[in-house]
């Protein structure tokens, strides 16, 4: 192909192409499709110019474009804290609200097998050691005996660094579990989420059993009210996606399948989120013996409360504004 006659042919699809990547983001998201089919055709210019050895300022005009083209395409778009922040203040509420009567639900069951087993061993003293292993139940011990070497040597910061890590690893696997479960038609999370509660109960009881309440709760309060409800929302989720494979209520078992994940995929990622604040709050704060009791205690209470009012409260107003927009 003649040199001059390939650039009286091409001249006009590459200004068009310059245009689109030297405009702004809303200019090149209109254009998207023929940016992609110009960057296309000016790839195979480039290709055509190599290979008739055209004149290198050619070469070098199409090189540019194309590498211009390349970056829009593949290169990662600048990280902004928009989009976290929207779920965190709007998205993730506003569905734990959506689903309160089931949320609410798995609650009762959760708390009420905990309180039932715990009222169980400080009635029997005795039964925790017909439930438990007698292994764990030393450990435990030994974990909030306040003459043992956790309260008399208190960690370090590298310490603590370590056993945020053990943490994160330790309530990411439980939650993950308990939504894993789901597959089974929803039964495997309730199972394993009826065990955990059985198991807090008899450790709670106890533990108090042994009088060690005044290392226990100051220990727990604080990050429990993430961690306790972080795995209630797991299993809800687990189970709502169980649930919906089953009962489609009208819907083909893959639209049943999408529409329970857009409830409870944005739950169970809050879930996981909440899972990695407890696992901080527990490394860097619950182990701090050495803190006043009451404030401990206050911090507890605050943690429960702060976590009430954001699951009633947050994205109210977002909501609100977004009917407002839809009826006009």
């Amino acid at each position: 192909m003649n040199e001059q006659n390939f650039i009286h042919r091409r001249e006009s699809v590459w200004k068009e192409f310059s245009k689109l990547v030297a405009g702004n983001r809303k200019e090149l998201k209109k254009g998207a499709v023929p940016f992609v089919q110009k960057f296309r055709e000016i790839t195979q210019d480039l290709n055509t110019a190599k290979t008739y050895g055209y004149d290198p300022a050619i070469i070098e005009r199409l090189n540019t474009l194309v590498n211009e083209g390349n970056q829009i395409l593949y290169a990662q778009r600048g990280w902004s804290l928009k989009k976290p922040l929207r779920f965190i203040l709007f998205t993730f509420p506003q569905k734990v609200r959506s689903q309160w009567r089931g949320i609410l639900a798995v609650s009762l069951l959760f708390y009420g097998i905990a309180g039932f087993f715990f009222l169980m061993c400080i009635r029997f003293t005795n039964i925790a050691e017909e439930l438990v292993s007698a292994q764990t139940l030393n450990q435990l011990e030994e974990m909030y005996n306040p003459e043992s070497r956790n309260f008399i040597t208190p960690r370090d910061a590298g310490s603590d660094a370590d056993m945020f890590g053990f943490y994160i690893y330790n309530n990411i696997s439980i939650a993950f579990r308990v939504f894993a479960g789901g597959i089974l038609a929803g039964i495997g999370s309730l199972l394993i989420l009826c065990f955990n509660a059985g198991f807090l109960g008899i450790i709670t009881g106890h533990l108090l059993n042994a009088g060690y309440a005044n290392t226990l709760f100051p220990f727990i309060i604080a990050h429990s009210a993430f961690e306790m409800t972080a795995i209630v929302f797991s299993a809800y989720a687990g189970m709502l996606l169980g649930y919906r494979f089953f009962v489609r209520r009208g819907l083909s078992r893959g639209d049943s399948i999408k529409k329970a994940g857009q409830d409870a995929l944005p739950i169970i990622a809050g879930s996981t989120l909440m899972l990695v604040i407890a696992a901080v709050i527990e490394a860097f704060w619950s182990s701090k013996h050495q803190f006043p009791l009451m404030l401990r205690i206050s911090v507890g209470v605050s943690m429960w409360i702060l976590l009430l009012v954001y699951f009633l409260f947050a994205g109210r107003k977002y909501t609100a504004g977004k009917e407002n927009e839809h009826s006009v």
